[in-house]
């Protein structure tokens, strides 16, 4: 049974308190722990809110033993009706900061007014008072919360996370992402290519490059997913990354298919070579913006490559 908030007396109010602060610390301290390596800035000031969210608990559990004695009940936010649902600490990994500030700042919010609601019906001066100076002290904490919501950090330290956040940014979605496009994308032109021009039908070259395509994707996004778990290599989940390289790999292939769903054939392959043109031209984009790679170096390689399987498709297809 879910217990209203109203039907909590002043004990069971002080063991809610309790328990509260008592998650708090641990997520703060779970927060700071996964920032620690990339996000050091931002990890010192989760970890000096675990050491505030402890002395709360601390002051509250000596209230609520000179009050009612060394037995506190285990009373959860979950047992009351009206609390945010959070999702597990475990479940949000990797840790993206922004998602981490956005939490903090809605668990300050939600502890400040727990405060001030359970202060106002408070009937006892020494609870009321511990009360609402802990509902104050949660408003620092808010404001705290609001500053890394809002990247007021030194410029320094923001600096140095941004460049993190773009670092994990590249592992987790730029390179899976990268892979599936430049597989899509020059591994579908042969049998595209040889379809269109061994049968010179441009519903065939279609329905070959849709099954390429989604067949292609489907193999990608399952070897991406299943190559590390992300554990040891920071480059996030699994699954998520294999989402991405597929999607990628699909539409690396769709682009230059699409175009033989018109029927006159010389008008589809013309439109087909214009696309895989700006398909290479972005893998080329792509490599030198995130993977750092020199203009000519990445134009060289992906266009030569590229070139190459275009070629064997058309020859292919015209033997």
């Amino acid at each position: 049974m879910i217990r209203s908030f109203e039907s909590l007396d002043e004990r069971e109010i002080l063991a809610l308190a309790i328990s509260l602060e008592e998650e708090d610390e641990r997520i703060y301290a779970d927060y700071a722990e996964g920032l620690r390596q990339d996000f050091p800035s931002s990890a010192a000031l989760f970890e000096g809110m675990r050491e505030e969210e402890a002395d709360h608990r601390h002051r509250l559990v000596e209230l609520y033993r000179s009050k009612f004695g060394d037995h506190i009940p285990l009373i959860r936010r979950q047992d009351v009706r009206g609390f945010v649902d959070r999702s597990a600490i475990w479940l949000l990994r990797p840790l993206r900061l922004d998602k981490i500030r956005k939490e903090a700042s809605t668990m300050e919010v939600e502890t400040r007014h727990f405060y001030e609601r359970a202060a106002a019906r408070a009937q006892d001066a020494s609870i009321r008072t511990l009360l609402y100076d802990l509902a104050q002290e949660e408003r620092s904490h808010e404001y705290r919360a609001e500053q890394l919501e809002k990247r007021e950090l030194p410029p320094e330290s923001l600096a140095k996370e941004e460049e993190a956040n773009r670092r994990l940014f590249v592992l987790q979605i730029v390179q899976p992402g990268l892979a599936g496009l430049m597989d899509g994308s020059v591994s579908t032109l042969a049998p595209v290519f040889t379809a269109a021009f061994g049968t010179q039908n441009t519903h065939i070259a279609f329905i070959v490059g849709l099954a390429a395509s989604i067949g292609a994707g489907i193999s990608m996004g399952f070897a991406e997913a299943l190559s590390d778990d992300g554990t040891l290599t920071g480059r996030g989940h699994p699954w998520i990354r294999g989402l991405v390289c597929g999607l990628m790999t699909t539409l690396g292939g769709l682009g230059h298919t699409f175009p033989f769903l018109i029927p006159h054939f010389q008008l589809a392959f013309t439109i087909a070579v214009v696309v895989v043109l700006a398909e290479l031209a972005t893998i080329t984009w792509v490599r030198h913006r995130y993977m750092d790679s020199p203009w000519l170096s990445a134009t060289v390689q992906v266009m030569i490559g590229g070139f190459l399987v275009f070629l064997a498709g058309v020859l292919i297809g015209k033997s």
